[in-house]
C-alpha cells in the first residue's frame, strides 16, 4: 500500500502547507503585536516575558480558512494567579481584543477575516511541578517538541495527521471535540515516526477499559502498572494514557473521550482500506442527502438549530453538545434514533439533527404497589397498566412524530432549556 499512497500524501503535503507568503505575513503580524506588547509590558514595568507558542512556534501549522496563532505572556512567579489575566490585560492595552473566561481568562485579537491570535497568561516556573495552570506547562511543552522533532520529514508527517484530525472533527481538546490536541499528535507521530504508523496503529486498538493502552516516551514510569497506580483516576479514563514527557503526573490525552475515539478509528479503517484526498478535507453535514437516504429507509428526519447565550469557543461548545446529547437521550425513549449528529460553528449555534423511527410501545415505570395514593394517581393517568415485580408499570403505543415529539418537549422545558443556557431550539 505504501507506494500506492505515497503519491497521494505528497499531494496532501502540498495542499495542506501554508505558502511562504502567507508565513511571511503571519510573521509580520506576529512581530508588531508583539513588539506592541512588549512595549505596554516595559511601560507598565512588568516583570513578563514573551514566547509563541502552538503549532507557529513548533513549526506544524497547517493551512486553515482561520489560523489561530498562540501568544504567551510568562509572568514572574512573585505574581499570584488571580491577577495574571488583569496584567495581561494591561499588556495588551491599546489592541482591540475579546477576554475570553476560562480557569485562566485569556484574550483573543481579531486581527484579519482569517487571521486571530489568543494572548494567554501563563506564570514562570522552574519545573512542572510548580504549574497552577495547565498553560503553565506550555513553555516546555514547544521547548520539548523543538528539541525532539527537527527533520522536515517529521513535521511533514505531523502536519499530515492534523490535517487528518481536523478534517475528521478529532483535533482539539476542547469540551466539544474532546479529540487529540496538538501536542498530543506532535508526541504520537514522535513516538510511532510517521503518520501512516500512526493510523495504522489506532485502527487496530481493541479499546478495553480494563487494559489501557499506554504510552510513556521517556519512561518515566517503571512499567504501564505504575502509571495507572500514580496518575489521579480521573485523568485515566481515556482510551490511551499519554504520559507527558515534561510532566509524569499528567496525562496529554485526558480530554480524549471514548466516543471521539471510536469515531476516529472508523475513519482510520476505512482510510485504509481505500486512501483518498477527501480523508484530509474537512467536510460540513450534507443534511440534504441526509434526509434523502432517510426517507429511502422509512425514517422520519429532523434537522434543529440550537442557540446559547455563553461566550463562543469551549464554553459555548460544550453546553451545546451537552444539550444535544440530553435531547437525543430524552428522544431514545420514545424513538429508535437510526443516524444522529452535531456540528457546532465555532459561535454561538449549533446544528443538530435526528434519524429515526417511533418505538413500537413504551414501557412507563410506576410506583410499588403498597404506595397506595400514587398508584390511584398512576393508574388515572395511564391507560393501560399492570404489575411485575410488585411494582405498577405502563404500556402504550406512540402516536406523535418525531417533529411533534421536539415541539412538545421545547414547550414543556422551557424552564430546562433555561437552565442549560439554550436560548433557541428551532426546526431548521
Amino acid at each position: 500500500m505504501a507506494k500506492n499512497i505515497n503519491p497521494l500524501l505528497k499531494e496532501v503535503l502540498m495542499d495542506i502547507k501554508p505558502s511562504e507568503k502567507e508565513l511571511r505575513d503571519i510573521g509580520k503580524i506576529l512581530a508588531d503585536n508583539i513588539k506592541k506588547i512588549k512595549g505596554n509590558i516595559q511601560n507598565r514595568k512588568i516583570n513578563a516575558e514573551i514566547f509563541v507558542g502552538g503549532s507557529a512556534a513548533k513549526g506544524t501549522l497547517i493551512k486553515k480558512d482561520l489560523y489561530d496563532i498562540d501568544i504567551f505572556i510568562r509572568f514572574d512567579k512573585k505574581y499570584k494567579n488571580e491577577v495574571l489575566s488583569d496584567l495581561a490585560e494591561k499588556a495588551i492595552d491599546g489592541i482591540r481584543n475579546t477576554r475570553i473566561h476560562g480557569s485562566r481568562d485569556y484574550f483573543r485579537l481579531g486581527i484579519s477575516q482569517n487571521l486571530f491570535l489568543e494572548v494567554v497568561p501563563v506564570k514562570r516556573i522552574r519545573n512542572s511541578r510548580e504549574a497552577e495552570n495547565v498553560t503553565d506547562l506550555s513553555y516546555s511543552h514547544v521547548n520539548y517538541i523543538k528539541k525532539k522533532i527537527k527533520s522536515e520529514k517529521l513535521l511533514d508527517e505531523i502536519r499530515l495527521a492534523k490535517a487528518f484530525c481536523y478534517a475528521n472533527n478529532s483535533y482539539g481538546a476542547e469540551s466539544y471535540v474532546q479529540g487529540f490536541s496538538g501536542y498530543a499528535l506532535e508526541l504520537l507521530i514522535y513516538h510511532y515516526g510517521s503518520f501512516l504508523k500512526f493510523v495504522n496503529e489506532i485502527a487496530k486498538i481493541k479499546f478495553d477499559s480494563s487494559n489501557k493502552i499506554v504510552i510513556d516516551i521517556e519512561k518515566h514510569h517503571k512499567n504501564k502498572y505504575s502509571i495507572l497506580m500514580d496518575l489521579n483516576e480521573a485523568k485515566l479514563k481515556s482510551p490511551i494514557i499519554l504520559v507527558d514527557p515534561t510532566y509524569k503526573q499528567r496525562n496529554v490525552l485526558a480530554a480524549l473521550s471514548e466516543e471521539t475515539f471510536g469515531n476516529f478509528q472508523n475513519v482510520c479503517r476505512n482510510f485504509l482500506k481505500k486512501p483518498s484526498v477527501s480523508f484530509f478535507k474537512q467536510k460540513s453535514v450534507n443534511t440534504e442527502k441526509l434526509k434523502k437516504s432517510a426517507d429511502s429507509k422509512g425514517y422520519e428526519f429532523v434537522l434543529l438549530k440550537i442557540t446559547t447565550n455563553k461566550q463562543e469557543g469551549d464554553v459555548a461548545g460544550s453546553k451545546l453538545l451537552k444539550f444535544y446529547r440530553h435531547l437525543a437521550e430524552e428522544t431514545g425513549k420514545f424513538f429508535e434514533i437510526k443516524e444522529k449528529g452535531f456540528e457546532y460553528d465555532k459561535a454561538k449555534s449549533a446544528k443538530i439533527f435526528f434519524a429515526g423511527k417511533k418505538k413500537p410501545w413504551v414501557i412507563s415505570n410506576g410506583p410499588e404497589m403498597n404506595d397506595k395514593i400514587n398508584v390511584s394517581r398512576f393508574k388515572a393517568a395511564h391507560k393501560s397498566v399492570f404489575i411485575k415485580n410488585n411494582r405498577l408499570y405502563s404500556k402504550y403505543e406512540i402516536k406523535f412524530t418525531l417533529k411533534e415529539f421536539i415541539k412538545s418537549f421545547k414547550n414543556k422545558n422551557k424552564k430546562r432549556l433555561e437552565e442549560m443556557s439554550i436560548t433557541e431550539l428551532n426546526l431548521a
